[in-house]
């Protein structure tokens, strides 16, 4: 639920604001296009199975929410470490170069992001790896278990773990190490904090947003990339049902932060959320001047 309504306000303000995007924050509307497609296309399945204490659909269905996760989930961390990039690039551009990054370059990225995570996630489909469901019976993705023993598995999970975590991981890393050096350097050239231009408090702003973001998929994924990892070397068995199962739940969780690090650091971004309340119906408890304090207009929902 929280996902669902998080991401649809980043959408509505979005689409509200269209004109008046930038084109790094097309890669926030990425972003909130791949957790809503997660939370609808997968989560619903899940939940029944956990109410059915197993696996709904059978083979076709659990195929079906692995490729979707696979798909959603490298899209998200493509999109992570495109905006890393873009970041850093920005933060160490002149200002005359600075808007060379156009909506059509940006818009070219996310095309390549969507098609290399179709890729990855169809590569399965075509015999390269394997999908299949979880320990915990409730769930699927791709079939850890098989790849201790399989050649052909272990070369997929181990070209994945590389292409699309490690790699993208580091590139996240070392962009936002270089944009605090950078952000450091300047600060030190001014010595008085009230001359520092507003300009540049606000790149500090977006670099700190950007980093929380990426710090809660990455946190949100680190426990079951470490299960699954360790899945690949040794059987399944060895692992409590609970043990596979917290860190997969966690992982999903991952979907839901992003709309409250938005809300917390844009206040455009609070305005607009606002504004869609007034839409939607909703009257916001507040006291007229003209009244005493004990009589304020109660809260109403005439959606």
């Amino acid at each position: 639920i929280l996902t669902i309504l998080g991401n649809s306000a980043v959408l509505a303000t979005a689409a509200r604001r269209s004109s008046l995007l930038k084109s790094p924050e097309l890669l926030t509307v990425n972003l909130a296009v791949a957790d809503l497609g997660m939370a609808l296309s997968m989560y619903p399945l899940a939940i029944a199975s956990a109410w059915n204490h197993a696996w709904l659909g059978g083979d076709a269905s659990c195929v079906y929410y692995a490729l979707m996760g696979f798909l959603f989930g490298v899209c998200s961390m493509m999109t992570l470490c495109a905006m890393a990039v873009i970041r850093f690039l920005v933060t160490n551009a002149s200002k005359s170069n600075s808007n060379r990054i156009t909506k059509n370059t940006v818009c070219i990225l996310i095309a390549f992001i969507w098609l290399y995570s179709l890729l990855w996630a169809i590569l399965p489909l075509l015999g390269w790896g394997y999908y299949g469901p979880e320990p915990f019976g409730i769930s699927c993705t791709i079939a850890w278990s098989k790849f201790h023993n399989s050649s052909n598995g272990f070369s997929f999970i181990l070209s994945m773990f590389l292409l699309c975590t490690v790699l993208p991981a580091l590139t996240i890393v070392a962009c936002y190490l270089g944009i605090a050096w950078k952000v450091h350097k300047a600060y030190q050239e001014i010595q008085n904090i009230d001359r520092i231009p507003n300009a540049a408090k606000l790149e500090k702003k977006l670099t700190l947003m950007a980093v929380l973001i990426s710090v809660a998929f990455l946190s949100s994924w680190t426990p079951y990339a470490a299960a699954s990892f360790w899945s690949i070397f040794n059987s399944s068995d060895s692992l409590q049902p609970v043990v596979t199962l917290l860190p997969c739940l966690f992982a999903k969780s991952s979907t839901a932060y992003n709309p409250f690090i938005y809300y917390v650091f844009s206040k455009a971004f609070r305005c607009e959320v606002r504004k869609l309340q007034c839409c939607c119906g909703w009257r916001v408890r507040y006291f007229s001047s003209d009244n005493s304090a004990e009589n304020p207009v109660s809260t109403m929902w005439s959606g």
